[in-house]
Formats: structure tokens, C-alpha cells, sequence
């Protein structure tokens, strides 16, 4: 099955690129609201559901036990740009669960905000894996380890305790046997399973259930906490911050996961090349056509549907747009 077209660049009044993808709307009985694509096709999920591996940190009691706050929380679910408020959430979790920060199998990249690149290149330091855009994660997981009174070392591996856990949590939420899927490793050296695009928006429609005590402390710690998710200038940040009862994250590879507590759906959104450009706009479009909104959070909506493509002298050249869906 060929994917439809779901976001463009234009430039000089014409579509200079297309970008295909598929998504879909589910609600948390499994039922297919909206959907476009080949939707049992499989993906690997990426940090999309980095709140997913977020949950037995909460439901094994780890998070109340080292006591981590709403902000740290929030981190363990981010893609971080690595600015010195993410750095310094990092440090308090790994000193509250006792782990240094030597034990980071997460790899080190510079930061992905600029200011605090140039910041670090100014003071002759090299990058450290606490700059990683998925050091909270980790710090999280290191924490989950100490709960299980597991060897922290080699806990990126999948048949660490750890990943057991989580694969295990992850597959019950979509409805996938993990150990039957595809298994490839992430960017920050974890395990990602594949699975079709429909039970990745499954998964997020279930843990939108207010009733999913672990699930609702993660949310509400996102939302109080957009920051810590993404960064200053960030697609995610910005569309929760202008629309507060949405729950979105990227996937490295044009992956979108997202929830709509309030509303009881979940969406998964894949763009074929991988593209960020063409998920970030073609999530605002599924979401903005959604009649689940009020008047004002649509409107908001539709803002982060397009945005102008300038040159480097700054000049209008184009833009990026998602295609009403």
C-alpha cells in the first residue's frame, strides 16, 4: 500500500517536496476513529514512548521512593535540548537514586540548543552523556534498576531486568507480545520493539484513561512541566504549552505519538523518509481536525499546521504545510 501525501514544502508558489506517511486515531477500546496509510504496517516507535517506559518507574513505587518531582518526571519522558535546567533535573535524580553519573549508557552528544553548545565549546569542555536529549530517561531507568535491586550496569540491555519490565508494561499497553516483534536499538543504545501504527495509537489512547493512576501522574507532570520535555523553541513544548490538554512526543525517523485524556484517543503518525519537518506539521493537522477541541485550542492548533521557510539572509522562500486530513 502506497501512504498518502500528508505534509509539503512549497517555494516559489509551487510544491517543491511531498512527504507520505500514515496515522491513526484510535479510541481505548481499539476502535479506528480517523486513519490514513497503512496502519498495521510496523514501526519502531522511537522516543515516542518514552512515557511508556516512563511507567513502572511510577508503578513499582521508584519515583515516590527517591522522591522525584513533577519536573523530573517530565524529564524521563523528554527529548531534551539539553539546556542547564534539563542538566540540572538529570544530576538531582541520579544523586536522589544514588548513581553516578558514570554509569550513563546513553552515549554523549552536544546540545541541541545553541545557546548551550556555544556555551560549553566556549569553556573548552567536551560533551557528556548528562547532555544527551535522553539523559532523564536514563537517570530514570538507573532509578528503576536500584527498585528492582537490579546490577545497574549494562541496564540498556534487553535482557536487563529493566528493559524486561518495560517491554513487558509496553506490550500489555499496546496490545503486542513484544518478544515476538522485531527488536532494534535506539539512538541512546535502549531497545525499541516495532510495532503496527495502529496498536502504538492504541497504547496511547489507554494511557489516557484517567483512571490509569501511574498514566495520569505522568501526564500531569508533563503539563505542568512542557519545558522539561523538549526545550526553548521546540515543537513539542510550544503545541503543549499552547494547548495544554494535549499530550505529544516526538520519534527520532518522523514517529508522533500522542493523547487526548479529555477525549479518550490516541494517535501514532509515521512519515515515510523520516522527515521531522513533515511529522511535526502533519501531527497539528490530525490533531486540528479532531472535533474535540474548543474554539481557542484549534485555532492554536492550526498556528502549528504550517511555518514559514526562510533563507539565510532571512527572507520568505516557502513553507512547510500539513494537508487537511
Amino acid at each position: 500500500m502506497t501512504n498518502p501525501v500528508i505534509a509539503e514544502i512549497t517555494r516559489g508558489g509551487i510544491v517543491e517536496s511531498r512527504h507520505r506517511g500514515a496515522f491513526a486515531v484510535v479510541d481505548a477500546t481499539g476502535h479506528v476513529v480517523s486513519a490514513e496509510g497503512a496502519i498495521a504496517a510496523e514501526v519502531y516507535p522511537r522516543s515516542a514512548v518514552k512515557a511508556f517506559q516512563c511507567l513502572p518507574l511510577v508503578e513499582t513505587g521508584a519515583a515516590d521512593r527517591f522522591g522525584f518531582t513533577g519536573e523530573e518526571i517530565a524529564l524521563c519522558c523528554a527529548s531534551h535540548n539539553g539546556e542547564p535546567d534539563h542538566l540540572r533535573a538529570a544530576r538531582s535524580m541520579l544523586a536522589k537514586a544514588g548513581n553516578a553519573e558514570s554509569l550513563y549508557e546513553c552515549g554523549a552528544h552536544w546540545p541541541y540548543h545553541e545557546a548551550s553548545r556555544m556555551a560549553l565549546i566556549r569553556a573548552g569542555e567536551p560533551p557528556a552523556p548528562l547532555h544527551n536529549n535522553c539523559s532523564g530517561k536514563h537517570a530514570g531507568m538507573l532509578a528503576l534498576a536500584r527498585q528492582l535491586d537490579a546490577d545497574p550496569h549494562d541496564y540498556v540491555n534487553p535482557g536487563h531486568p529493566v528493559q524486561r519490565l518495560i517491554a513487558t508494561t509496553m506490550g500489555a499497553l499496546c496490545g503486542v507480545d513484544l518478544e515476538a516483534q522485531p527488536c532494534g536499538t535506539d539512538g541512546c543504545s535502549v531497545p525499541t520493539w516495532a510495532m503496527p501504527l495502529r496498536n502504538l495509537a492504541l497504547g496511547f489512547a489507554r494511557f489516557a484513561n484517567p483512571e490509569f493512576a501511574a498514566a495520569r501522574r505522568i501526564i500531569e507532570a508533563v503539563r505542568a512541566h512542557p519545558f522539561m520535555v523538549a526545550g526553548s523553541g521546540d515543537f513539542d513544548t510550544l503545541i503543549m504549552q499552547a494547548v495544554p490538554r494535549l499530550f505529544v512526543k516526538t520519534g527520532a525517523e518522523g514517529v508522533y505519538g500522542a493523547c487526548i485524556p479529555h477525549a479518550g484517543l490516541g494517535i501514532a503518525l509515521k512519515i515515510d523518509d523520516g522527515a521531522s519537518r513533515a511529522s511535526e506539521v502533519a501531527i497539528a493537522s490530525v490533531l486540528a481536525g479532531l472535533d474535540v477541541w474548543t474554539e481557542e485550542e484549534r485555532t492554536a492548533l492550526q498556528g502549528f499546521r504550517h511555518h514559514e521557510l526562510f533563507n539565510w539572509r532571512r527572507l520568505g522562500v516557502g513553507e512547510v504545510r500539513g494537508l487537511s486530513l
